[in-house]
């Protein structure tokens, strides 16, 4: 295919010029012979899809894994030592963690293919002189198309006849309201969303008609560009997947150093090799934490049945625990911060400023101060919100009990605003009718209408204060008027004036003449209001040491005033920066920028590279957005956030996370869900590796003191697959930590195995291993018996894990929050795996087929007694170190 990208940059290029350089006829179009060659040169009109790796492949990726090699290893040498049983048991735990994980992620990198889906489109094409209409794929660079309201744009295009043309681009450059497009040519530096001589693949039009000449098809579409950047972006890991495949590797290190220290004692001490051998694995086996894996795995898919509760679906398991490793979160504006509702906030009338209250709904008040405004008490304000209902070409309906608009959002907003006044449409459209209209045009920058009203006629005019004021009577009060504009603006608020006059009541048409000598009756200042609730979950992300950025495609200024209103500042209140300061910049002059909080009129690259930046910085980057162009960004980033309702396929496809309500609140409960997931996983990994570093080092003691190992490896496979699992498996229901939401981020370079958490495994590794040998010995050098005191090994173990998880878990301090009057739920989970393990233990211990098994004898009263007072040895220690050295 030949690539497009090397041709004009079309936006600077007049119509004359542009269309020379494409050889077409801006009347006829191209013939069809030449239509058949140009399809041979640049291919169909589609962006080409990603070529996804086979199912097979993406299984077996689920298997290359530290900890899944660990298993792998415990299962090999498991069968060439002739335990088949063990080795089948330990293969089975690492498939089903393999199949778990291919389920939840066999759904991800499908984002080019979504971005196929989004141009299936057809359009009408005019082809040696006539219009038909053709599908979008047939189109090709030079083709002639026209498009009109409700099409939606199937190709790049230099546009080279507009009539009221607009086009809603947000989601590509997200801004909130429709561009008006002319046939202009744009300077060079011109951001995306300014190039109002171009219309753009993908996106919708809500008004007018227009015409253009197609310069870019396919792959080489803006759109197709951000194929490419999200082809060329990394799926990067996770914080959890980096930090469980770094301490898997030292797990490895240490478990494979204790083995081959092990085999090299009992040489030295004059053990038979073979012997030895099997110690060497025996200890091997006992250090493998066989079932950490799945109790990881576990612990995410329970936490995402709690986020989904909360309104956040989670596509990828490891993505559940990135939301609370996140030190930054950068946010599109519209429909993520603000509500993506144009809505009217102020209006000035008659000399005076009015407040309108409430959202994009008929509920809510008009202050003028602070006193509320009655229905109909103010005629000039009256008349401005009759102008705006009367000189509009957009209706209000219901849809799923609520109101949306049905044209234009500004008009829309207008409409809304006369309804908390008391004035509906259709009531004033039966009382004023329309005679006849001016549309509006972006050269014009107005929109007029004629009305009847009793036995007169009207002339009703919106549009810029430029235009408004430029047809007014000169007498007006023109800078006051400019003043109040002025402060409206600075606010953010995209401002609309009203303006009217009586004319002759014969009169049944209007020109652009009859626009002269107007009254001047008001302005309205509307904007994207932030969402409520987004405001207190930014308060509390800020809290929780968060930080927030905004990047979005919207103007400056609308920007900054947003940021204000929900407190998105930097170290120096807000400062905007925009992509064409940016495009400019070098990574290093970026990176020196990137603790600002607001950067608007960014295209899909810029964002990009501000994640990148971000990263570089050591950030874990979670990114928000719904549209289109968010999707590259949303895949660099650690994890992409996407709106579950107003999102684009494109948006979902690409992203970790969907929120179902599209509510940037939702955030915040995802933030404190993933926090209590990645505290249980340390709890965890802080429960299992002392009771695995006991059983190791029972297994070392037994052979250097006693050249015997105390506990089988069919033993410790029990322990560790059967009551560890049982126990540690609870954890995965702990509730939040009271602090969890007033903790700073952890640091993206933490270890797992911290050292506070390795000092806290060798010391109750060394109690477990006093409380199981001690026991081995007592029992052994009394009775003789060494299945008996294998046995009681190994219910001291059991014991001593059961009492540690007292300690780990909330279990107790739920019961003791409750006892002071708290509400709290009590942490229950905990009892009942004690409960189901004493249940199993006893079947271990007493059942004769489970001895000849396991190669145990049934201890009797006195002496599981003797083994459950040296289990509560463990505990000890265990509450000392949760009191001054906790798991989190």
């Amino acid at each position: 295919m030949n690539d497009q990208t090397e041709k004009k940059n079309w936006p600077q290029v007049d119509i004359k010029e542009a269309a020379a350089s494409l050889d077409v006829d801006l009347e006829k179009g191209l013939s069809e012979e030449e239509i058949e060659r140009r399809k041979e040169e640049y291919g169909p009109n589609e962006i080409a899809g990603k070529k996804k790796r086979s199912a097979l492949m993406r299984f077996l990726d689920n298997f290359k894994e530290p900890l899944i090699y660990i298993l792998l290893v415990a299962a090999l040498v498991s069968f060439l030592i002739g335990e088949r049983v063990d080795a089948a048991v330990i293969f089975g735990v690492a498939l089903i963690n393999a199949i778990v994980s291919f389920i939840q992620e066999s759904k991800a990198e499908n984002a080019i293919y979504a971005l196929s889906k989004s141009m299936v489109t057809r359009a009408k094409v005019i082809r040696n002189g006539k219009t038909i209409e053709v599908a979008s794929r047939d189109i090709v660079p030079g083709d002639l198309v026209v498009i009109s309201s409700g099409d939606k744009v199937s190709s790049d295009m230099r546009l080279v006849e507009t009539r009221d043309l607009q086009i809603n681009e947000a989601s590509l450059t997200g801004e909130s309201v429709p561009v008006s497009k002319n046939t202009d040519a744009t300077p060079e530096d011109t951001v995306l969303g300014d190039q109002t001589g171009m219309a753009f693949a993908g996106t919708l039009v809500t008004r007018g008609r227009g015409k253009g000449v197609v310069v870019a098809t396919g792959q080489s579409t803006e759109t197709g560009r951000i194929s490419q950047m999200m082809e060329d972006s990394q799926s990067l890991q996770t914080p959890l997947t980096r930090k469980i495949r770094d301490f898997s590797r030292k797990i490895l290190y240490i478990i494979t150093g204790m083995a081959g220290l092990m085999f090299f004692l009992t040489i030295v001490k004059g053990i038979n090799w073979t012997q030895g051998f099997h110690s060497a694995v025996a200890l091997a086996v006992s250090a493998i934490p066989e079932g950490l894996p799945a109790a990881i795995t576990v612990t995410l898919a329970i936490g995402v049945n709690r986020m989904a509760k909360r309104n956040a679906i989670i596509r990828k398991l490891p993505a559940v625990e990135a939301l609370g490793s996140t030190t930054v979160i950068c946010s599109d504006k519209t429909g993520t911060l603000t509500q993506n509702r144009m809505t009217v906030r102020r209006f000035y009338a008659g000399q005076k400023m009015y407040e309108f209250t409430g959202g994009f709904e008929e509920q809510g008040d008009i202050l003028i101060g602070d006193r509320k405004l009655g229905e109909g008490e103010d005629p000039d304000l009256q008349d401005c919100l009759i102008a705006g209902v009367l000189c509009n070409d957009s209706h209000l309906q219901e849809k799923d009990g609520k109101l949306e608009t049905s044209g234009d959002p500004t008009e829309g907003a207008l409409l809304i605003a006369a309804l908390k006044a008391g004035e509906e449409k259709e009531e004033l459209e039966k009382e004023y009718p329309r005679i006849d209209v001016i549309p509006f045009e972006s050269e014009k920058q107005y929109m007029a209408t004629l009305n009847q009203a009793e036995g007169r006629k009207i002339v009703y005019m919106k549009g810029s204060l430029e235009a408004v004021l430029e047809s007014c009577d000169k007498a007006l009060e023109e800078q006051e008027i400019i003043g109040k504009a002025s402060q409206m603006a600075d606010k953010g608020f995209r401002v609309l004036a009203f303006a009217r006059k009586e004319t002759d009541e014969r009169k049944e048409r209007i020109n652009d003449n009859d626009i002269k000598d107007m009254v001047f009756m008001g302005l309205a200042g509307m904007i994207d209001p932030p969402r409520e609730e987004a405001v207190e979950a930014i308060k509390v992300a800020q809290s929780a040491g968060i930080k927030i950025k905004m990047i979005t495609g919207d103007h400056a200024q609308t920007a900054g005033a947003i940021a204000k209103q929900m407190n998105i500042t930097g170290e120096n209140g807000v400062k905007v920066y925009k992509g064409k300061d940016l495009s400019g910049m070098s990574d290093e002059d970026l990176s020196g920028v990137i603790e600002n909080s607001v950067f608007a009129r960014v295209a899909p690259e810029h964002k990009l590279r501000l994640v990148k930046a971000l990263q570089s910085k050591n950030e874990i980057v979670a990114v928000t957005g719904d549209g289109v162009n968010d999707a590259p960004a949303l895949q660099q980033a650690d994890i992409g956030v996407a709106m579950g309702i107003m999102g684009t396929e494109v948006a979902k496809e690409a992203a970790d996370m969907i929120l179902t309500d599209d509510n940037f609140a939702s955030i915040e409960a995802a933030v404190e869900e993933g926090r209590t997931v990645y505290d249980n996983i340390l709890k965890i990994i802080g429960f299992i590796l002392p009771v695995n570093g006991g059983e190791a080092l029972t297994v070392f003691a037994g052979m250097l003191f006693a050249a015997v190992i105390p506990i089988l490896p069919v033993q410790i496979l029990w322990v560790n697959l059967v009551s560890s699992v049982a126990l540690m498996l609870t954890l995965a229901f702990d509730p939040a930590e009271k602090d969890i939401m007033s903790r700073k981020p952890r640091p993206s370079g933490e270890s797992i195995l911290s050292k506070r958490l390795l000092a806290r495994v060798i010391t109750l590794s060394v109690f477990n291993l006093l409380a199981t040998f001690g026991m081995f010995e007592f029992i052994w050098q009394t009775t003789d018996d060494l299945g008996l005191a294998r046995a009681a090994a190994v219910n001291t173990l059991v014991a001593a894990e059961a009492f540690y998880l007292l300690s780990v878990s909330r279990f107790i301090p739920s019961i003791c929050e409750r006892l002071r009057g708290e509400e709290v739920a009590i942490a229950y989970v905990p009892a009942i795996g004690i409960s189901v393990v004493i249940f199993l233990q006893y079947f271990f211990t007493q059942w004769q087929p489970m001895n000849a098994l396991f190669h145990t004898s049934p201890l009797n009263f006195m002496q599981a007694l003797g083994c459950f007072a040296a289990g509560v040895m463990v505990l000890i220690p265990a509450l000392i170190l949760r009191r001054y050295a906790p798991i989190k």
